[in-house]
Protein backbone atom coordinates (compact mmCIF):
# COMPACT_ATOMS: atom_id res chain seq x y z
CA UNK A 1 0.00 0.00 0.00
CA UNK A 2 1.43 3.54 -0.68
CA UNK A 3 2.06 5.66 1.95
CA UNK A 4 1.57 9.72 1.37
CA UNK A 5 5.46 11.17 1.62
CA UNK A 6 6.18 13.13 4.54
CA UNK A 7 5.52 16.90 3.78
CA UNK A 8 7.95 17.79 6.53
CA UNK A 9 11.32 15.94 6.01
CA UNK A 10 12.59 18.15 8.92
CA UNK A 11 10.70 16.63 11.21
CA UNK A 12 11.50 12.48 12.23
CA UNK A 13 8.82 10.17 12.33
CA UNK A 14 9.22 9.66 16.10
CA UNK A 15 7.71 13.21 16.07
CA UNK A 16 4.75 11.82 14.68
CA UNK A 17 3.79 9.29 17.37
CA UNK A 18 7.21 6.88 16.57
CA UNK A 19 6.06 6.26 13.12
CA UNK A 20 7.72 6.63 10.17
CA UNK A 21 6.23 6.97 6.47
CA UNK A 22 8.06 5.25 3.58
CA UNK A 23 8.24 7.55 0.59
CA UNK A 24 5.92 7.09 -2.55
CA UNK A 25 8.01 4.50 -4.70
CA UNK A 26 8.14 5.67 -8.60
CA UNK A 27 5.84 4.15 -11.12
CA UNK A 28 7.80 2.24 -13.56
CA UNK A 29 8.47 3.20 -16.68
CA UNK A 30 5.23 1.87 -19.34
CA UNK A 31 3.18 1.24 -16.42
CA UNK A 32 0.60 4.33 -17.39
CA UNK A 33 0.22 2.59 -20.83
CA UNK A 34 -0.53 -0.56 -18.97
CA UNK A 35 -3.48 0.38 -17.03
CA UNK A 36 -4.69 2.75 -19.35
CA UNK A 37 -5.38 0.19 -22.46
CA UNK A 38 -8.84 -1.15 -22.71
CA UNK A 39 -9.57 -4.78 -21.82
CA UNK A 40 -9.85 -7.18 -24.78
CA UNK A 41 -12.70 -6.64 -27.17
CA UNK A 42 -13.30 -3.19 -25.98
CA UNK A 43 -11.03 -1.31 -28.53
CA UNK A 44 -13.25 -2.89 -31.49
CA UNK A 45 -16.81 -1.87 -30.00
CA UNK A 46 -15.97 1.99 -29.23
CA UNK A 47 -14.82 2.23 -32.98
CA UNK A 48 -17.95 0.34 -33.83
CA UNK A 49 -19.70 2.79 -31.41
CA UNK A 50 -18.13 5.58 -33.15
CA UNK A 51 -18.79 4.24 -36.37
CA UNK A 52 -22.64 4.29 -35.95
CA UNK A 53 -23.22 7.48 -34.05
CA UNK A 54 -24.64 10.40 -35.72
CA UNK A 55 -21.55 12.99 -37.21
CA UNK A 56 -22.81 16.81 -35.47
CA UNK A 57 -21.89 18.13 -38.84
CA UNK A 58 -24.56 16.08 -40.70
CA UNK A 59 -27.53 16.39 -38.65
CA UNK A 60 -26.91 20.30 -38.22
CA UNK A 61 -26.59 19.66 -34.47
CA UNK A 62 -23.87 21.99 -33.12
CA UNK A 63 -21.65 20.44 -30.14
CA UNK A 64 -23.10 21.57 -26.44
CA UNK A 65 -21.49 23.96 -24.34
CA UNK A 66 -21.85 27.91 -24.81
CA UNK A 67 -24.64 27.64 -27.41
CA UNK A 68 -26.38 31.68 -28.24
CA UNK A 69 -30.11 30.86 -28.31
CA UNK A 70 -32.66 32.63 -30.45
CA UNK A 71 -36.64 31.23 -28.69
CA UNK A 72 -39.33 32.07 -30.62
CA UNK A 73 -42.69 32.35 -28.70
CA UNK A 74 -46.31 33.62 -30.37
CA UNK A 75 -49.86 33.83 -28.60
CA UNK A 76 -53.00 34.83 -30.45
CA UNK A 77 -55.66 36.46 -28.78
CA UNK A 78 -54.69 39.62 -27.06
CA UNK A 79 -58.23 40.68 -25.69
CA UNK A 80 -57.78 37.41 -23.71
CA UNK A 81 -54.29 37.05 -22.73
CA UNK A 82 -51.85 39.09 -20.70
CA UNK A 83 -48.90 39.38 -23.66
CA UNK A 84 -46.05 39.70 -21.08
CA UNK A 85 -47.37 36.63 -19.18
CA UNK A 86 -47.70 34.38 -22.33
CA UNK A 87 -44.11 35.89 -23.36
CA UNK A 88 -42.41 35.45 -19.73
CA UNK A 89 -44.05 31.76 -19.09
CA UNK A 90 -42.58 30.43 -22.74
CA UNK A 91 -39.31 32.46 -21.96
CA UNK A 92 -39.12 30.52 -18.82
CA UNK A 93 -39.90 26.82 -19.98
CA UNK A 94 -37.01 27.70 -23.28
CA UNK A 95 -34.53 28.81 -20.23
CA UNK A 96 -35.00 25.62 -18.59
CA UNK A 97 -34.47 23.73 -21.13
CA UNK A 98 -31.15 25.28 -23.18
CA UNK A 99 -29.81 25.18 -19.17
CA UNK A 100 -26.35 24.01 -19.10
CA UNK A 101 -26.18 23.84 -22.62
CA UNK A 102 -25.92 27.97 -23.12
CA UNK A 103 -28.04 30.78 -22.96
CA UNK A 104 -30.83 32.69 -24.83
CA UNK A 105 -29.30 35.82 -26.73
CA UNK A 106 -32.57 36.88 -28.94
CA UNK A 107 -36.40 36.75 -28.93
CA UNK A 108 -38.95 36.29 -31.42
CA UNK A 109 -42.62 36.82 -30.27
CA UNK A 110 -45.58 37.28 -32.29
CA UNK A 111 -48.63 38.82 -30.18
CA UNK A 112 -51.80 38.50 -31.98
CA UNK A 113 -50.81 35.90 -34.96
CA UNK A 114 -53.29 32.57 -34.95
CA UNK A 115 -50.96 29.92 -35.23
CA UNK A 116 -52.87 28.73 -38.40
CA UNK A 117 -51.04 31.37 -40.51
CA UNK A 118 -47.54 29.91 -42.01
CA UNK A 119 -44.51 31.08 -40.51
CA UNK A 120 -44.25 33.15 -43.27
CA UNK A 121 -47.24 35.21 -42.67
CA UNK A 122 -46.34 35.68 -38.97
CA UNK A 123 -43.99 38.96 -38.65
CA UNK A 124 -41.52 37.81 -35.77
CA UNK A 125 -41.37 33.98 -37.24
CA UNK A 126 -40.63 34.82 -40.89
CA UNK A 127 -37.86 37.15 -39.34
CA UNK A 128 -36.31 34.09 -37.84
CA UNK A 129 -35.56 32.51 -40.86
CA UNK A 130 -34.16 35.31 -42.40
CA UNK A 131 -32.12 36.15 -39.28
CA UNK A 132 -30.86 32.34 -39.74
CA UNK A 133 -29.46 33.23 -43.65
CA UNK A 134 -27.13 36.00 -42.28
CA UNK A 135 -23.44 34.25 -41.84
CA UNK A 136 -22.91 36.75 -38.83
CA UNK A 137 -25.85 35.95 -37.03
CA UNK A 138 -26.20 36.58 -33.25
CA UNK A 139 -27.25 33.00 -32.37
CA UNK A 140 -26.19 29.67 -32.67
CA UNK A 141 -29.54 27.56 -31.95
CA UNK A 142 -33.25 27.90 -31.72
CA UNK A 143 -35.15 27.19 -28.77
CA UNK A 144 -39.22 27.06 -28.82
CA UNK A 145 -41.31 27.79 -26.15
CA UNK A 146 -44.29 26.02 -27.23
CA UNK A 147 -44.39 23.59 -29.69
CA UNK A 148 -48.28 23.52 -30.03
CA UNK A 149 -48.31 27.84 -30.18
CA UNK A 150 -45.19 27.13 -32.78
CA UNK A 151 -46.24 24.82 -35.26
CA UNK A 152 -49.65 23.79 -36.46
CA UNK A 153 -50.36 20.93 -38.71
CA UNK A 154 -47.36 20.04 -40.65
CA UNK A 155 -45.82 23.70 -40.37
CA UNK A 156 -42.84 21.95 -38.85
CA UNK A 157 -42.21 19.35 -41.81
CA UNK A 158 -42.04 22.71 -43.59
CA UNK A 159 -39.32 24.20 -41.66
CA UNK A 160 -37.32 21.36 -40.69
CA UNK A 161 -35.41 21.35 -44.15
CA UNK A 162 -34.38 25.45 -43.72
CA UNK A 163 -33.25 24.63 -40.29
CA UNK A 164 -30.76 21.85 -41.22
CA UNK A 165 -29.93 23.48 -44.16
CA UNK A 166 -28.58 26.48 -42.25
CA UNK A 167 -26.99 24.13 -39.71
CA UNK A 168 -29.67 25.11 -37.27
CA UNK A 169 -30.49 22.86 -33.81
CA UNK A 170 -34.02 23.25 -33.07
CA UNK A 171 -34.69 22.37 -29.08
CA UNK A 172 -38.53 21.70 -28.21
CA UNK A 173 -39.74 21.11 -24.42
CA UNK A 174 -41.95 17.97 -25.71
CA UNK A 175 -38.54 16.21 -26.61
CA UNK A 176 -36.33 17.97 -23.98
CA UNK A 177 -33.66 18.60 -26.58
CA UNK A 178 -32.83 19.46 -30.08
CA UNK A 179 -34.53 17.53 -32.64
CA UNK A 180 -32.53 15.09 -34.47
CA UNK A 181 -33.79 14.97 -38.47
CA UNK A 182 -32.28 11.45 -38.73
CA UNK A 183 -34.46 9.94 -36.17
CA UNK A 184 -38.00 8.65 -37.35
CA UNK A 185 -39.24 8.68 -34.23
CA UNK A 186 -39.02 12.49 -33.35
CA UNK A 187 -39.93 13.40 -37.06
CA UNK A 188 -43.05 11.41 -36.10
CA UNK A 189 -43.33 12.59 -32.79
CA UNK A 190 -43.57 16.26 -34.05
CA UNK A 191 -45.87 15.58 -36.63
CA UNK A 192 -48.26 14.60 -33.76
CA UNK A 193 -47.70 17.80 -31.65
CA UNK A 194 -48.79 19.94 -34.99
CA UNK A 195 -51.90 17.56 -35.36
CA UNK A 196 -52.65 17.92 -31.35
CA UNK A 197 -52.03 21.57 -32.19
CA UNK A 198 -54.77 21.74 -34.96
CA UNK A 199 -57.11 19.72 -32.78
CA UNK A 200 -57.04 22.29 -30.32
CA UNK A 201 -58.37 24.64 -32.85
CA UNK A 202 -60.91 22.87 -33.92
CA UNK A 203 -62.36 21.50 -31.07
CA UNK A 204 -62.46 24.86 -29.47
CA UNK A 205 -63.92 26.21 -32.17
CA UNK A 206 -66.86 23.67 -32.57
CA UNK A 207 -67.58 23.63 -28.68
CA UNK A 208 -67.86 27.45 -28.87
CA UNK A 209 -70.23 27.77 -31.66
CA UNK A 210 -72.73 24.51 -30.67
CA UNK A 211 -72.36 26.29 -27.88
CA UNK A 212 -73.38 30.23 -28.28
CA UNK A 213 -76.47 28.43 -31.20
CA UNK A 214 -78.25 26.41 -27.95
CA UNK A 215 -77.76 29.79 -25.72
CA UNK A 216 -78.93 32.04 -28.53
CA UNK A 217 -82.13 29.58 -29.92
CA UNK A 218 -83.19 27.54 -26.96
CA UNK A 219 -82.50 29.66 -23.88
CA UNK A 220 -82.74 33.44 -25.43
CA UNK A 221 -79.66 35.07 -24.27
CA UNK A 222 -77.83 38.02 -25.66
CA UNK A 223 -74.45 36.86 -26.70
CA UNK A 224 -72.81 40.51 -27.08
CA UNK A 225 -72.81 43.62 -29.17
CA UNK A 226 -74.40 46.51 -29.41
CA UNK A 227 -78.39 46.14 -28.58
CA UNK A 228 -80.35 47.34 -31.68
CA UNK A 229 -82.16 50.86 -32.02
CA UNK A 230 -85.24 50.79 -29.59
CA UNK A 231 -83.87 47.97 -27.13
CA UNK A 232 -81.74 48.14 -23.91
CA UNK A 233 -79.97 45.98 -22.39
CA UNK A 234 -81.41 44.16 -19.11
CA UNK A 235 -80.34 42.36 -16.40
CA UNK A 236 -81.07 38.68 -16.54
CA UNK A 237 -79.45 37.29 -13.36
CA UNK A 238 -76.06 35.91 -12.24
CA UNK A 239 -74.06 34.30 -14.89
CA UNK A 240 -74.38 30.77 -15.50
CA UNK A 241 -71.11 30.15 -15.06
CA UNK A 242 -70.54 29.91 -11.47
CA UNK A 243 -66.82 31.34 -12.04
CA UNK A 244 -68.00 34.30 -13.52
CA UNK A 245 -70.67 34.61 -11.55
CA UNK A 246 -68.14 35.08 -8.70
CA UNK A 247 -66.15 37.41 -9.98
CA UNK A 248 -69.75 39.61 -10.20
CA UNK A 249 -70.80 39.15 -13.97
CA UNK A 250 -74.32 39.12 -14.79
CA UNK A 251 -76.22 37.47 -17.84
CA UNK A 252 -77.83 40.03 -20.03
CA UNK A 253 -81.18 39.88 -22.46
CA UNK A 254 -82.81 42.56 -24.81
CA UNK A 255 -85.63 44.89 -23.08
CA UNK A 256 -87.80 47.59 -25.31
CA UNK A 257 -86.28 50.79 -24.53
CA UNK A 258 -89.37 53.01 -23.18
CA UNK A 259 -87.69 56.23 -25.15
CA UNK A 260 -86.86 54.57 -28.69
CA UNK A 261 -89.17 51.51 -28.82
CA UNK A 262 -92.36 53.36 -29.64
CA UNK A 263 -90.37 54.95 -32.74
CA UNK A 264 -89.71 52.01 -34.13
CA UNK A 265 -93.17 50.89 -33.51
CA UNK A 266 -94.30 54.09 -35.67
CA UNK A 267 -91.64 53.45 -38.48
CA UNK A 268 -93.14 50.08 -38.99
CA UNK A 269 -96.95 51.32 -38.99
CA UNK A 270 -96.02 54.27 -41.72
CA UNK A 271 -94.64 51.32 -43.97
CA UNK A 272 -97.53 49.37 -43.65
CA UNK A 273 -99.68 52.31 -44.50
CA UNK A 274 -97.63 52.39 -47.42
CA UNK A 275 -95.38 55.02 -46.84
CA UNK A 276 -91.89 55.38 -48.68
CA UNK A 277 -88.81 55.37 -46.84
CA UNK A 278 -88.02 59.05 -47.85
CA UNK A 279 -91.50 60.10 -46.65
CA UNK A 280 -91.35 58.34 -43.31
CA UNK A 281 -87.44 59.75 -42.81
CA UNK A 282 -88.47 63.13 -43.51
CA UNK A 283 -91.11 62.94 -41.08
CA UNK A 284 -88.66 61.96 -38.26
CA UNK A 285 -86.71 64.90 -38.80
CA UNK A 286 -89.55 67.23 -38.96
CA UNK A 287 -90.39 66.17 -35.61
CA UNK A 288 -86.59 66.35 -34.46
CA UNK A 289 -86.87 62.76 -33.72
CA UNK A 290 -83.35 61.69 -32.16
CA UNK A 291 -81.78 59.65 -34.89
CA UNK A 292 -80.23 56.03 -32.85
CA UNK A 293 -76.31 58.31 -32.69
CA UNK A 294 -78.24 60.96 -30.64
CA UNK A 295 -80.97 59.21 -29.02
CA UNK A 296 -77.21 56.97 -27.64
CA UNK A 297 -74.07 58.99 -27.84
CA UNK A 298 -72.14 56.39 -25.27
CA UNK A 299 -72.70 53.89 -27.52
CA UNK A 300 -71.71 55.70 -30.55
CA UNK A 301 -69.14 57.71 -30.75
CA UNK A 302 -67.83 56.47 -33.82
CA UNK A 303 -71.01 58.60 -35.55
CA UNK A 304 -71.31 62.23 -35.66
CA UNK A 305 -74.88 62.96 -37.21
CA UNK A 306 -77.86 64.03 -36.03
CA UNK A 307 -80.70 63.59 -38.25
CA UNK A 308 -82.25 60.41 -40.02
CA UNK A 309 -80.90 58.85 -43.03
CA UNK A 310 -82.82 56.66 -45.46
CA UNK A 311 -80.19 53.77 -44.98
CA UNK A 312 -80.76 54.32 -41.11
CA UNK A 313 -84.65 53.51 -41.79
CA UNK A 314 -84.04 51.12 -44.09
CA UNK A 315 -81.96 49.14 -41.98
CA UNK A 316 -84.41 49.17 -39.27
CA UNK A 317 -86.91 47.29 -41.45
CA UNK A 318 -85.06 45.08 -42.85
CA UNK A 319 -83.71 44.01 -39.16
CA UNK A 320 -85.66 40.75 -38.57
CA UNK A 321 -85.11 41.23 -34.21
CA UNK A 322 -88.22 43.83 -34.65
CA UNK A 323 -90.21 41.00 -35.87
CA UNK A 324 -89.53 38.76 -33.11
CA UNK A 325 -86.93 36.34 -34.52
CA UNK A 326 -83.36 36.02 -33.15
CA UNK A 327 -80.48 35.72 -35.74
CA UNK A 328 -77.83 33.42 -35.38
CA UNK A 329 -75.14 32.15 -37.60
CA UNK A 330 -75.77 34.78 -40.48
CA UNK A 331 -72.35 35.46 -40.77
CA UNK A 332 -69.92 32.49 -42.24
CA UNK A 333 -66.17 32.53 -42.60
CA UNK A 334 -65.08 30.05 -45.63
CA UNK A 335 -61.37 29.87 -46.47
CA UNK A 336 -59.96 29.84 -49.51
CA UNK A 337 -56.24 28.93 -50.35
CA UNK A 338 -54.15 31.88 -50.78
CA UNK A 339 -52.24 30.58 -53.33
CA UNK A 340 -52.92 27.41 -55.17
CA UNK A 341 -49.50 27.16 -56.09
CA UNK A 342 -47.93 27.34 -52.92
CA UNK A 343 -50.44 25.69 -50.67
CA UNK A 344 -48.29 26.04 -47.26
CA UNK A 345 -48.92 29.94 -47.52
CA UNK A 346 -52.57 28.77 -46.02
CA UNK A 347 -55.92 29.41 -46.42
CA UNK A 348 -57.17 33.56 -46.77
CA UNK A 349 -60.56 34.18 -44.59
CA UNK A 350 -63.76 34.91 -47.00
CA UNK A 351 -66.65 36.25 -44.54
CA UNK A 352 -69.82 36.03 -46.40
CA UNK A 353 -73.73 36.07 -45.22
CA UNK A 354 -75.71 33.46 -44.15
CA UNK A 355 -79.24 34.08 -42.96
CA UNK A 356 -80.55 31.53 -40.47
CA UNK A 357 -84.29 32.98 -38.38
CA UNK A 358 -85.01 30.94 -35.26
CA UNK A 359 -88.23 32.20 -33.63
CA UNK A 360 -87.51 34.04 -30.78
CA UNK A 361 -88.35 32.86 -27.04
CA UNK A 362 -90.76 34.16 -24.86
CA UNK A 363 -88.35 36.04 -23.23
CA UNK A 364 -87.00 38.11 -26.50
CA UNK A 365 -89.93 39.38 -27.14
CA UNK A 366 -90.44 42.36 -30.23
CA UNK A 367 -91.20 46.05 -30.63
CA UNK A 368 -93.81 45.58 -32.77
CA UNK A 369 -96.24 43.81 -30.50
CA UNK A 370 -99.47 45.87 -31.28
CA UNK A 371 -98.68 46.82 -34.62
Amino acid sequence: MLMRQNAHPGISGAEHGGREEAPIMAMPQGSAEQTSAPPAGQGALTEWARDWSPDPSHTGIPAVGGLRFAVYGRMSTEDHQDAATSQAWQLLRAQALVSGHGRIVTEFFDAGRSRTLPWARRPEAAALPAAMADDDRPFDAVVIGSSERAFYGNQFATMAPLFEHYGIAVRVPELGGAVNPHIAGQEKLMSLQGILSKREIARARIRARTSMTVQNRDQGRYLGGRPPYGYRLADAGPHPNRALARRGVRAQRLDIDAQCGPIVSWIFSQRLARHNVARITRALNDAAVPCPAAADPDRNPHRTGTRWGLTTVRAILANPRYTGHQIWNRQRTDHDLLDPVNTSLGHNDIRCWKLREVPASPGAMAVLRGV
